[in-house]
């Protein structure tokens, strides 16, 4: 069995009802339920899924109880052609999510748009927020970027499966610092080579709103932050980090060199070990 297929058997799966639809969510679960400490929550950005955090959860997962979900319209969770996957419509899932979980504070760690979904959570909740871990987040007007746009056309949607195969590989070689694991690329592709993935990515893409990050309160944020940043990133700039540092109040500014977009799979060691000293509040 590949990695990215004992990873997907890993997941649980339950239904939550977001703007009215019933979907369906994947969702990798793993470390202690008895830890006192407020679960740590994962959220992947597009066009990747939990499988992203393959090399982090289990450093965290050793001390804490950890969700790594699928958004809506990604990975393992529900692809049909009838609901919105904005990132409001994401904020919304996490909402429920949590509700049906009974969870109340949590840790939250993101990255690309699911980093603007944290944002939009923990400036709406700020009292539910316990830490916030943001990596080569969207905010503000930093996105969509044109590769994700292109992804958004309807032409994408025409084409042949090798070609879009072809496209994402080139995403996540080009996007990845020195040479890509073939692993990690075999996954992020996998779930969008069926013809539902395929039509799913195209409205992922299509459903980014930049809305969404613009009209947020930034100040409203409290939780205490930790910019863990791919420096050498240009889909979403080390300059917006620095932005975000200026608004959000309990910030720290934490960049990684040697590392572009990808960046729990660029610098999977260093990231893992400086996000465990963060949620621990000690060198580990």
């Amino acid at each position: 069995m590949v990695d990215h297929e004992r990873w997907s058997d890993e997941q649980s799966t339950t239904t939550v009802s977001v703007d009215g639809h019933d979907l369906e969510v994947a969702y990798h679960e793993a470390g202690p339920d008895e830890s006192e400490e407020p679960p740590v929550v994962f959220v992947h950005g597009i066009p990747t899924w939990s499988y992203l955090w393959r090399d982090i959860v289990p450093a965290v997962a050793e001390d804490r109880r950890t969700i790594a979900l699928d958004m809506v319209g990604y990975g393992n969770s529900a692809m049909s052609d009838d609901f919105d996957r904005s990132i409001r419509a994401q904020e919304e899932l996490l909402e429920v999510l949590l509700e049906d979980f009974a969870i109340d504070r949590i840790a939250l760690v993101a990255h690309d748009i699911g980093g603007g979904v944290a944002l939009r959570f923990a400036a709406h909740n700020p009292e539910r927020v316990d830490r916030l871990v943001l990596s080569n987040a969207v905010c503000y007007d930093s996105w969509p970027v044109e590769f994700v746009s292109t992804l958004g056309l309807p032409s994408t949607a025409e084409l042949e499966r090798e070609e879009l195969e072809g496209r994402l590989e080139s995403a996540f070689v080009e996007g990845a610092y020195g040479e890509a694991d073939p692993e990690f690329v075999a996954g992020m592709k996998a779930p969008w080579l069926t013809d539902e993935g395929h039509v799913s990515l195209v409205r992922d893409a299509v459903a980014t709103n930049t809305n969404h990050t613009t009209e947020i309160d930034y100040g409203a944020i409290t939780a205490e932050t930790l910019l863990l940043w791919g420096e050498d990133d240009v889909m979403q700039p080390y300059a917006y980090a620095e932005r975000l540092a200026e608004e959000i109040a309990e910030t720290e500014l934490a960049p990684l060199s040697a590392a572009y977009h990808w960046v729990p799979e660029d610098r999977s060691d260093a990231y893992a070990d400086r996000l465990r000293e963060f949620l621990t509040g000690a060198e580990v």
